[in-house]
């Protein structure tokens, strides 16, 4: 998995699909748009990867989950733009990454794909600070009900 970075802030939570192809995550005070393939899912697809996603958060304290951005057909594709999500008791530490798929151990499952997102790191291979933004979990259990 490859790491994309940005810079760190804490509070409120929101992911959403803003337009056709466009997504947005909230993160405290970070906002990002990022674009969403069309081809493989759909917009209501990653809503729904989402919303299982975020619910993974809340199964344990210490618990790992991904929300895809972007995916192609992972049988042709190299890569899943991804944000990791990683929860450490009312913590939750968001990254953006990429899931590199020939660099798998085992096939992708875009059903769980959390089952390929690497363990939180917070420096990378070259000794760089990986960026992330943290909320409380809280923030993601408020965004949950709001949004069904």
């Amino acid at each position: 998995m490859s790491r994309i970075s940005a810079t760190p802030s804490g509070g409120a939570f929101a992911i959403e699909v803003v337009s056709t192809g466009t997504g947005k995550i909230v993160v405290g005070d970070f906002t990002e748009t990022f674009p969403m393939d069309l081809t493989f899912w759909d917009a209501e697809h990653y809503e729904q990867s989402w919303a299982k996603a975020l619910r993974r958060l809340e199964e344990a304290d210490v618990a790992t989950s991904c929300l895809v951005a972007s995916i192609t057909d992972p049988k042709t594709a190299n890569y899943i733009s991804c944000w990791p999500l990683y929860r450490i008791q009312g913590t939750v530490f968001v990254q953006n990454s990429l899931i590199i798929l020939n660099e798998l151990n085992k096939v992708f499952d875009p059903e769980r794909p959390w089952l390929s997102t690497d363990p939180r790191e917070i420096v990378d291979e070259d000794g760089n600070k990986i960026s992330e933004w943290r909320t409380g979990i809280e923030n993601v259990r408020e965004f949950r009900a709001a949004s069904g």
